[in-house]
């Protein structure tokens, strides 16, 4: 695609991982950091990256990815979105989670290349839930997200929902996988070890 109305990729890498007992961006998942996966196919869809972490987060070498670091408070997602917009200039933003194994050139394609119909957002919708954590954020949203950032204790999905963004509905959930319990390190694994990786 063009690059140069793509918007650029942000992948947040803010989460401690706790729950993984270390650091996210770095454990391994089929021999590769589970920060590269959304990262690679950033990159090899819509060019320029940029990983969001919070100062002293461990992160995984990776060539040609700027690092925005964002505030340390509040620890919440909105906080990467909203320094990600802001590290942006006027450009859009296509945000993802650092931890998607899943996924795929074909989707960033569909959200980066969605009309938005003058809605400052883009989110599907994918398994009932919306999922604002692979999303497009047009400058547009910078404001009405940041005024929500003080004191910011409510879902992210609810904060995006106000947004009355533009919702793409897909059926594709293996996609929004995410990983944030050491078994879903081991489901990953398995659902990897059954897929073509030749097909990813």
């Amino acid at each position: 695609m063009g690059h140069q109305n793509a918007p650029i990729g942000a992948v947040l890498a803010g989460g401690l991982g706790r729950r993984l007992g270390g650091g996210k961006a770095v454990v391994e998942l089929h021999g590769r950091p589970l920060l590269s996966y959304p990262v690679g196919v950033l990159q090899a869809t819509l060019g320029e990256v940029a990983v969001v972490a919070k100062e002293g987060t461990e992160l995984p070498e990776l060539p040609g990815v700027e690092v925005w670091t964002e505030p340390q408070e509040p620890q919440h997602p909105l906080t990467g979105i909203v320094h990600a917009l802001d590290s942006a200039g006027d450009r859009a933003v296509l945000v993802a989670a650092g931890d998607l194994p899943f996924l795929t050139q074909a989707l960033v394609r569909c959200v980066a290349t969605a009309d938005a119909h003058g809605r400052p957002a883009v989110v599907p919708r994918a398994g009932g839930q919306l999922q604002p954590l692979l999303a497009r954020y047009e400058p547009a949203a910078r404001a009405p997200l940041a005024h929500q950032l003080d004191g910011v204790s409510r879902p992210l999905t609810e904060l995006v929902a106000a947004l009355e963004p533009h919702v793409l509905e897909l059926d594709d959930e293996e996609a929004f996988f995410n990983v944030n319990l050491p078994e879903d390190l081991l489901t990953a694994t398995a659902m990897m070890d059954r897929t073509d990786p030749s097909a990813r």
